[in-house]
Protein backbone atom coordinates (compact mmCIF):
# COMPACT_ATOMS: atom_id res chain seq x y z
CA UNK A 1 0.00 0.00 0.00
CA UNK A 2 1.62 3.63 -0.93
CA UNK A 3 0.34 6.14 1.80
CA UNK A 4 0.18 9.51 0.87
CA UNK A 5 -0.02 12.26 4.11
CA UNK A 6 -0.64 15.63 2.40
CA UNK A 7 -1.73 17.24 -1.39
CA UNK A 8 0.05 15.52 -3.33
CA UNK A 9 -1.80 14.04 -6.60
CA UNK A 10 -1.92 13.80 -10.53
CA UNK A 11 -2.22 12.22 -13.44
CA UNK A 12 0.61 10.45 -12.55
CA UNK A 13 -0.18 9.28 -9.57
CA UNK A 14 -3.69 8.18 -10.57
CA UNK A 15 -1.55 6.07 -13.09
CA UNK A 16 0.60 4.31 -10.60
CA UNK A 17 -2.84 3.39 -8.62
CA UNK A 18 -3.40 0.98 -11.27
CA UNK A 19 -0.59 -1.06 -10.36
CA UNK A 20 -0.64 -0.19 -6.45
CA UNK A 21 -3.44 0.45 -4.09
CA UNK A 22 -2.94 4.19 -2.90
CA UNK A 23 -4.59 5.48 0.32
CA UNK A 24 -4.77 9.48 0.56
CA UNK A 25 -5.37 11.40 3.64
CA UNK A 26 -3.95 14.83 2.95
CA UNK A 27 -4.57 16.12 6.66
CA UNK A 28 -2.99 12.70 8.22
CA UNK A 29 0.15 14.96 8.84
CA UNK A 30 -1.79 16.65 11.57
CA UNK A 31 -1.82 13.42 13.38
CA UNK A 32 1.70 11.67 13.95
CA UNK A 33 -0.36 9.28 16.18
CA UNK A 34 -2.89 8.23 13.70
CA UNK A 35 0.20 8.35 10.90
CA UNK A 36 2.03 5.47 13.00
CA UNK A 37 -1.22 3.23 12.83
CA UNK A 38 -2.04 3.86 9.77
CA UNK A 39 1.71 3.71 7.92
CA UNK A 40 2.08 -0.18 9.78
CA UNK A 41 0.92 -1.85 6.70
CA UNK A 42 2.25 1.20 3.91
CA UNK A 43 5.43 -0.11 1.37
CA UNK A 44 5.78 3.29 0.21
CA UNK A 45 4.83 6.79 1.81
CA UNK A 46 4.78 10.08 0.12
CA UNK A 47 5.17 13.42 1.84
CA UNK A 48 5.79 16.94 1.24
CA UNK A 49 7.55 19.33 3.88
CA UNK A 50 4.94 19.14 7.11
CA UNK A 51 4.68 15.38 7.33
CA UNK A 52 7.44 14.94 9.63
CA UNK A 53 9.17 11.77 9.27
CA UNK A 54 10.83 10.95 12.73
CA UNK A 55 12.87 7.58 13.20
CA UNK A 56 9.85 6.88 15.51
CA UNK A 57 7.81 7.08 12.28
CA UNK A 58 9.99 4.96 10.14
CA UNK A 59 10.08 2.14 13.04
CA UNK A 60 6.43 1.86 12.79
CA UNK A 61 6.33 0.57 9.44
CA UNK A 62 8.20 -2.62 8.96
CA UNK A 63 6.91 -2.93 5.68
CA UNK A 64 8.20 0.44 3.93
CA UNK A 65 10.62 0.33 1.50
CA UNK A 66 10.20 3.97 -0.09
CA UNK A 67 9.55 7.21 1.03
CA UNK A 68 9.17 9.84 -1.55
CA UNK A 69 9.45 13.26 -0.78
CA UNK A 70 7.32 15.98 -3.42
CA UNK A 71 9.92 18.65 -3.21
CA UNK A 72 13.41 19.69 -2.45
CA UNK A 73 13.87 19.88 1.16
CA UNK A 74 14.46 17.14 3.41
CA UNK A 75 14.79 18.70 6.83
CA UNK A 76 11.36 17.11 7.75
CA UNK A 77 12.87 13.39 6.93
CA UNK A 78 15.03 11.50 9.10
CA UNK A 79 17.26 10.08 6.58
CA UNK A 80 19.99 8.72 8.38
CA UNK A 81 16.53 6.40 9.89
CA UNK A 82 15.60 5.78 6.69
CA UNK A 83 18.64 4.03 5.74
CA UNK A 84 19.21 2.54 9.03
CA UNK A 85 16.00 0.81 8.52
CA UNK A 86 16.60 -0.46 4.89
CA UNK A 87 14.25 2.23 3.22
CA UNK A 88 14.94 4.35 0.36
CA UNK A 89 14.40 8.24 0.59
CA UNK A 90 13.99 9.62 -3.04
CA UNK A 91 12.87 13.06 -4.21
CA UNK A 92 12.04 15.41 -7.34
CA UNK A 93 15.89 17.54 -6.43
CA UNK A 94 16.08 20.12 -9.27
CA UNK A 95 12.66 19.73 -10.51
CA UNK A 96 11.00 22.51 -9.45
CA UNK A 97 13.94 25.07 -9.75
CA UNK A 98 12.63 27.14 -12.69
CA UNK A 99 9.27 27.52 -10.58
CA UNK A 100 11.50 29.12 -7.78
CA UNK A 101 13.70 31.40 -9.76
CA UNK A 102 10.45 32.65 -11.82
CA UNK A 103 8.69 33.93 -7.95
CA UNK A 104 12.07 34.84 -6.90
CA UNK A 105 12.50 37.54 -9.94
CA UNK A 106 8.97 38.32 -9.60
CA UNK A 107 8.63 39.15 -5.62
CA UNK A 108 12.07 41.41 -6.33
CA UNK A 109 10.44 43.45 -9.64
CA UNK A 110 7.08 43.54 -7.11
CA UNK A 111 9.04 45.44 -4.37
CA UNK A 112 11.37 47.31 -6.82
CA UNK A 113 8.24 48.74 -8.61
CA UNK A 114 6.49 48.97 -5.30
CA UNK A 115 3.50 46.73 -7.15
CA UNK A 116 1.70 45.19 -3.84
CA UNK A 117 0.95 49.69 -2.70
CA UNK A 118 0.38 50.91 -6.03
CA UNK A 119 -2.47 48.33 -6.66
CA UNK A 120 -3.52 48.50 -3.31
CA UNK A 121 -4.15 52.43 -3.50
CA UNK A 122 -5.11 52.23 -7.04
CA UNK A 123 -8.41 50.68 -6.03
CA UNK A 124 -8.89 53.03 -3.44
CA UNK A 125 -9.17 55.53 -6.12
CA UNK A 126 -5.54 57.21 -5.65
CA UNK A 127 -3.73 57.63 -8.46
CA UNK A 128 0.30 58.26 -7.29
CA UNK A 129 2.68 58.10 -9.94
CA UNK A 130 5.65 57.58 -7.57
CA UNK A 131 8.79 56.01 -9.20
CA UNK A 132 9.90 52.48 -8.32
CA UNK A 133 13.67 51.30 -9.37
CA UNK A 134 14.66 48.79 -12.34
CA UNK A 135 16.45 45.55 -11.75
CA UNK A 136 18.71 46.04 -14.73
CA UNK A 137 22.00 46.00 -13.78
CA UNK A 138 21.60 45.83 -10.15
CA UNK A 139 24.04 43.73 -7.87
CA UNK A 140 22.08 40.06 -7.08
CA UNK A 141 23.18 38.35 -4.46
CA UNK A 142 22.32 34.38 -4.01
CA UNK A 143 22.93 33.14 -0.59
CA UNK A 144 23.00 29.51 -1.44
CA UNK A 145 23.94 28.53 -4.96
CA UNK A 146 22.22 25.13 -5.56
CA UNK A 147 19.83 24.38 -8.28
CA UNK A 148 17.21 27.11 -7.23
CA UNK A 149 19.87 29.79 -6.66
CA UNK A 150 21.46 28.70 -10.14
CA UNK A 151 18.03 28.34 -11.62
CA UNK A 152 17.67 32.21 -10.75
CA UNK A 153 20.76 33.18 -11.99
CA UNK A 154 20.26 31.81 -15.65
CA UNK A 155 16.88 34.18 -15.28
CA UNK A 156 18.95 37.37 -14.56
CA UNK A 157 21.18 37.23 -17.48
CA UNK A 158 18.86 38.50 -19.52
CA UNK A 159 18.75 41.74 -16.88
CA UNK A 160 22.58 42.39 -16.98
CA UNK A 161 22.91 41.92 -13.18
CA UNK A 162 26.10 41.20 -11.60
CA UNK A 163 26.24 37.90 -9.78
CA UNK A 164 27.72 37.39 -6.58
CA UNK A 165 27.23 34.39 -4.32
CA UNK A 166 27.95 32.56 -1.11
CA UNK A 167 27.65 28.49 -1.11
CA UNK A 168 30.59 26.70 0.83
CA UNK A 169 29.85 23.81 -1.25
CA UNK A 170 29.72 25.46 -4.34
CA UNK A 171 32.61 26.07 -6.93
CA UNK A 172 32.88 27.45 -10.20
CA UNK A 173 29.96 28.27 -11.13
CA UNK A 174 29.57 30.25 -14.32
CA UNK A 175 28.23 33.91 -14.40
CA UNK A 176 27.88 33.65 -10.51
CA UNK A 177 30.93 35.66 -8.26
CA UNK A 178 31.53 33.40 -5.21
CA UNK A 179 32.22 35.17 -2.64
CA UNK A 180 31.69 35.46 1.16
CA UNK A 181 28.41 35.98 3.19
CA UNK A 182 29.44 38.86 4.56
CA UNK A 183 30.52 40.59 1.27
CA UNK A 184 26.64 39.41 -0.86
CA UNK A 185 25.01 41.68 2.29
CA UNK A 186 27.29 44.15 2.00
CA UNK A 187 27.53 44.60 -2.12
CA UNK A 188 24.20 43.47 -2.92
CA UNK A 189 21.45 45.80 -4.64
CA UNK A 190 18.83 42.55 -4.09
CA UNK A 191 19.93 39.72 -1.41
CA UNK A 192 17.97 35.99 -2.39
CA UNK A 193 17.78 33.41 0.19
CA UNK A 194 18.00 29.83 -1.40
CA UNK A 195 19.45 28.02 2.11
CA UNK A 196 18.34 25.29 3.52
CA UNK A 197 17.46 24.86 7.13
CA UNK A 198 20.48 23.66 9.55
CA UNK A 199 22.27 24.59 12.75
CA UNK A 200 24.92 27.30 10.81
CA UNK A 201 22.10 28.74 8.63
CA UNK A 202 19.72 28.94 11.22
CA UNK A 203 19.24 32.45 12.57
CA UNK A 204 21.79 33.52 10.02
CA UNK A 205 20.08 36.63 8.80
CA UNK A 206 19.59 38.51 12.06
CA UNK A 207 20.03 42.37 13.37
CA UNK A 208 23.47 42.03 12.90
CA UNK A 209 23.53 40.57 9.14
CA UNK A 210 20.97 43.04 8.39
CA UNK A 211 22.52 45.98 9.15
CA UNK A 212 25.66 45.13 6.78
CA UNK A 213 22.91 45.41 3.87
CA UNK A 214 22.41 48.57 2.30
CA UNK A 215 19.65 50.80 2.72
CA UNK A 216 17.57 50.27 -0.26
CA UNK A 217 18.81 47.17 -0.62
CA UNK A 218 15.60 43.91 -0.56
CA UNK A 219 15.70 40.69 1.03
CA UNK A 220 13.81 38.06 -0.78
CA UNK A 221 13.53 34.48 1.48
CA UNK A 222 12.53 31.37 -0.74
CA UNK A 223 14.99 29.26 1.07
CA UNK A 224 13.50 28.39 4.87
CA UNK A 225 11.76 30.43 6.75
CA UNK A 226 14.41 29.37 10.26
CA UNK A 227 17.43 31.56 8.43
CA UNK A 228 15.77 34.44 9.47
CA UNK A 229 15.02 35.80 12.62
CA UNK A 230 11.34 36.76 12.14
CA UNK A 231 11.65 39.65 14.52
CA UNK A 232 14.99 40.91 14.03
CA UNK A 233 13.46 41.65 10.11
CA UNK A 234 10.29 43.50 11.35
CA UNK A 235 12.65 45.66 13.66
CA UNK A 236 14.54 46.56 10.39
CA UNK A 237 12.01 47.20 7.65
CA UNK A 238 10.20 49.71 10.06
CA UNK A 239 13.74 51.14 10.91
CA UNK A 240 13.95 51.18 7.03
CA UNK A 241 17.45 49.62 7.64
CA UNK A 242 16.76 47.85 4.42
CA UNK A 243 14.04 48.90 1.81
CA UNK A 244 11.67 45.62 2.05
CA UNK A 245 11.31 41.89 1.60
CA UNK A 246 9.53 38.77 0.70
CA UNK A 247 8.76 35.95 2.20
CA UNK A 248 7.61 32.65 0.70
CA UNK A 249 8.78 30.55 3.60
CA UNK A 250 7.97 31.52 7.55
CA UNK A 251 9.85 29.54 11.22
CA UNK A 252 6.00 28.46 11.62
CA UNK A 253 3.57 27.26 8.56
CA UNK A 254 1.14 28.10 8.67
CA UNK A 255 2.19 31.10 10.93
CA UNK A 256 -0.16 33.10 13.36
CA UNK A 257 -1.27 36.46 12.31
CA UNK A 258 0.64 38.75 14.24
CA UNK A 259 2.91 42.02 13.32
CA UNK A 260 4.25 40.66 10.43
CA UNK A 261 1.32 41.02 8.47
CA UNK A 262 0.91 44.65 9.07
CA UNK A 263 4.01 45.85 7.70
CA UNK A 264 3.81 47.91 4.03
CA UNK A 265 6.96 47.22 2.53
CA UNK A 266 7.15 43.44 2.91
CA UNK A 267 5.08 40.71 0.28
CA UNK A 268 4.56 37.58 2.14
CA UNK A 269 3.66 34.40 0.30
CA UNK A 270 2.21 30.96 1.18
CA UNK A 271 5.51 28.83 0.64
CA UNK A 272 4.57 28.69 -3.44
CA UNK A 273 7.47 29.37 -4.80
CA UNK A 274 8.22 25.60 -6.33
CA UNK A 275 4.55 24.73 -7.02
CA UNK A 276 3.42 25.23 -10.36
CA UNK A 277 1.55 23.08 -12.52
CA UNK A 278 4.62 22.25 -14.43
CA UNK A 279 7.05 21.53 -11.48
CA UNK A 280 4.50 19.40 -9.76
CA UNK A 281 4.26 17.35 -12.86
CA UNK A 282 7.26 17.25 -13.08
CA UNK A 283 8.05 16.03 -9.95
CA UNK A 284 5.11 13.73 -9.36
CA UNK A 285 6.61 11.67 -12.68
CA UNK A 286 9.71 11.22 -10.86
CA UNK A 287 8.34 10.50 -7.67
CA UNK A 288 5.95 7.77 -9.27
CA UNK A 289 8.79 6.34 -11.52
CA UNK A 290 11.46 5.95 -8.62
CA UNK A 291 8.15 4.41 -5.81
CA UNK A 292 7.43 1.99 -9.03
CA UNK A 293 11.42 0.87 -9.42
CA UNK A 294 11.68 0.53 -5.67
CA UNK A 295 8.36 -1.62 -5.15
CA UNK A 296 9.55 -4.05 -7.69
CA UNK A 297 13.07 -4.33 -6.08
CA UNK A 298 14.99 -1.96 -8.66
CA UNK A 299 16.90 0.56 -8.74
CA UNK A 300 15.59 4.18 -7.57
CA UNK A 301 17.59 7.09 -10.19
CA UNK A 302 16.68 9.95 -8.01
CA UNK A 303 17.54 8.40 -4.26
CA UNK A 304 18.88 11.10 -1.86
CA UNK A 305 19.74 8.90 0.73
CA UNK A 306 22.21 6.11 1.12
CA UNK A 307 20.37 3.89 -0.56
CA UNK A 308 18.81 2.91 -3.84
CA UNK A 309 17.34 -0.38 -3.41
CA UNK A 310 15.55 -1.21 -0.34
CA UNK A 311 16.73 -3.72 2.09
CA UNK A 312 13.35 -4.43 3.43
Amino acid sequence: MILISEDVWGTPFQKLEGSFPIVRSDDLWKNPEELKKVIKDATALVVRNRTKVTAEIIAAAPKLKVIARAGVGLDNIDIKAADAAGVVVVAGLGANAVSVGELTLGLALSLLRNIPNHDQATREGNWQRTPGRELSGLTWGLLGCGATGVATAKLLQGFGCKLIGYDPFAKNLQGIELTTFESVLKESDVVSIHMPSTPETNGSINAATLKLMKPDAILINVGRGEVINESDLITALKAKVIAGAALDVRAQEPPVKAEMETIPNLILTPHVAGITNESQLRINEILTSNIAKVLKNESATHAVGALKVSSN
